[in-house]
This record gives structure tokens, C-alpha cells and sequence, in this order.
């Protein structure tokens, strides 16, 4: 019998949060993420992707488009065709990813062996403590008990926030995103209290359209770039503002271009952060295989839920663990 065809399958899925989600655009209660699976005779490949409001994605526009390839998938699309067939976001993730998991069914290998890296190790992950009141940022940090707390901003008030926390937590690793809540009017007051209050790391203090102001005021903390990067065409515009870069699968647009965001970043002289959107185990696993050059993890969207999908990733306290084959790659 001739080998049969490779199928899709696209499916949207709704995931409670345990309590709230809060940053500075505003709070969600449930992770909404849409999943690709690619069948073919006894494989199957699986991707999910988080569609971006703030990126002009839609969870139904995400899923047309990764349904409208169902014919290409069919005749045989490849990871290569696909970095033209979509753009880079959320859409082209899905797929990419799940044309990874396929290739390494099919190969009877590890996902990692098939991109020529070495296998990833354990991380140490980033918790998020959401945008909330100082008292109560101060509370959820001290009840995390996790070594690396990465603290939502971007409101009126951040430095009694950062003071709260610090307070709460003297021995913790402070990482701050604003997720483009500051203005270059703030940045400096804001700066400042970062390195008083002894952060490490600052993401996207500014708008990514807006950001200027970053190359003309001495950084007292090391600035990455989450908004303001997607791909590797992203990078031009960063240098002089920015020290670092923030690598999403699901604004790269797949494992398969962010590994190349990766190394052309670290070329260029940035560090690395690597992140992931709130979802499920199968949308961050293949994040790890980007770890080993990383100054900072933040992959702790599966601990954010109130549940998460069966053979999910294993956490002990904020130590990650790679993915198993069950799941993906």
C-alpha cells in the first residue's frame, strides 16, 4: 500500500488559570491556545501556538490560517516551505512545531538530534507574580518560595511595588516586565528603583514602537527586548537600546526560525531570555531546546494553570525538566 498522506487536524482549547493573570494591558482568567496535529500512518506530530491580541492575532484568524495549508500539509510541506507559506507568529508556530514532533516520530529520534544541538538540560524557570497591589504582589512572592521571581509592572506605583516585594523576599532574583506599560517621562524614576531594589533584568520597559528614549539614558539594569523582537528581522533596530532579547516561539513564528533568532542574537552581542505566552505544557516544551544559551527561563506557563494536558512537563519547585517523548519531540 502506498504511504498515506499527511493529515491536519486544528482544534482551539480552553485552559483555566489558576486565580488571575495580571499585567499591564489587562487580566484573563483562562489561556485560550490553538493546536495543530499532523497525522501520518501511525505518527503524529503536535504544535500549539497562544494567538497575541497586541500582535493583531486572533484565535480564529490563527486557526483559518493554519487550516488553510491543510492542502500543502497534504502534498507534503516541510518546515522549509513553511517560513514562506506563513508569517512569522503564532499561526506558522503550531505548525512548525508539530512538523518537528512528526519528523522526529518518524525518525525515531529526539527532536534535539535532528537540529544538531546538544540534548537539553534541566533550567531553572522564572515565576511570575502578577500586577497587583503592592501588599499583595509582596504576599504572592513570599508564598512562591521560588529562587527566580519575574514581577509584572508597567502601572502607577512600580517603585513601592519593587520595594514591597524586595522586602518580602530579600533573597530572591528580581526580574521586571512592564510589558510596555512605562513611558520615557517615568523611565528614569522607574530605572532607578529597579537597581535599588536590586533587579537583574528589565523586560520591555517602553513601547516597542516608542523606545528611544532607552539609547539616550545610562541602563543601570540590563534592558531585553520582548515586544520590540519577533525574528531575526527584528533585530536591526534594537542595537544602542537594548541589552538582551526576549525569544517566544509563538512571535518567531516555530522553533525552527527561533533557533536561528538565537544564534544571529548572540552574535550581535545580546543576551538571551527565553520565554514563552501562558499555555500548556505542548506550547513551551519546545521552547527548551533554546535554554542552553540562556541568561534567564521563563517557562512557567503550564504552572500558572489550574490543570494541564496529560504527560506534561515535570516541574520540582521552578526546576524544569525536558519534554517526554509523549508529549513532544
Amino acid at each position: 500500500m502506498p504511504p498515506s498522506k499527511p493529515r491536519l487536524e486544528v482544534r482551539t482549547e480552553l485552559w483555566p488559570i489558576a486565580g488571575r493573570f495580571a499585567i499591564s494591558r489587562g487580566e484573563k482568567t483562562e489561556a485560550t491556545v490553538v493546536v495543530a496535529e499532523i497525522a501520518d500512518g501511525e505518527f503524529m506530530g503536535r504544535g500549539e501556538c497562544v494567538p497575541y491580541q497586541r500582535y493583531g492575532e486572533t484565535v480564529e484568524g490563527a486557526a483559518a490560517a493554519i487550516e488553510e495549508l491543510a492542502a500543502k500539509i497534504g502534498r507534503g510541506l516541510d518546515r522549509t516551505e513553511l517560513q514562506t507559506a506563513l508569517p512569522a507568529g503564532a499561526a506558522r508556530n503550531a505548525l512548525d512545531c508539530a512538523l518537528w514532533d512528526l519528523e522526529a516520530k518518524r525518525a525515531g529520534k529526539r527532536a534535539w538530534e535532528i537540529a544538531g544541538i546538544t540534548p537539553p538540560k534541566p533550567v531553572i524557570t522564572a515565576f511570575t507574580i502578577s500586577l497587583d497591589a503592592p501588599a499583595a504582589m509582596a504576599e504572592a512572592a513570599r508564598k512562591a518560595k521560588l529562587p527566580i521571581l519575574k514581577l509584572k509592572l508597567g502601572a502607577t506605583g512600580d517603585p513601592e511595588r519593587l520595594a514591597a516585594v524586595r522586602a518580602a523576599t530579600p533573597a530572591a532574583t528580581l526580574i521586571v516586565d512592564a510589558n510596555e506599560g512605562w513611558r520615557a517621562g517615568n523611565l528614569a524614576e522607574n530605572l532607578s528603583a529597579c537597581a535599588a531594589a536590586g533587579v537583574e533584568w528589565i523586560e520591555q520597559p517602553l513601547p516597542a514602537d516608542d523606545d528611544a528614549a532607552l539609547a539616550a539614558i545610562a541602563r543601570p539594569v540590563p534592558v531585553c527586548a520582548d515586544e520590540s523582537v519577533h525574528d531575526r528581522a527584528s533585530l536591526a533596530r534594537l542595537a544602542g537600546k537594548y541589552d538582551a532579547v526576549n525569544i517566544k516561539l509563538d512571535k518567531a513564528g516555530g522553533l525552527t526560525e527561533a533557533l536561528a533568532l538565537a544564534e544571529a542574537a548572540a552574535r550581535l552581542g545580546f543576551a538571551i531570555m527565553v520565554g514563552s505566552m501562558v499555555s500548556t505544557s505542548l506550547g513551551v516544551a519546545p521552547a527548551l531546546l533554546l535554554c542552553a544559551r540562556a541568561r534567564f527561563v521563563d517557562l512557567d506557563g503550564p504552572l500558572l494553570l489550574a490543570r494541564d494536558r496529560p504527560k506534561g512537563l515535570r516541574y520540582e519547585g521552578a526546576r524544569l525538566f525536558p519534554p517526554d517523548p509523549a508529549l513532544w519531540g
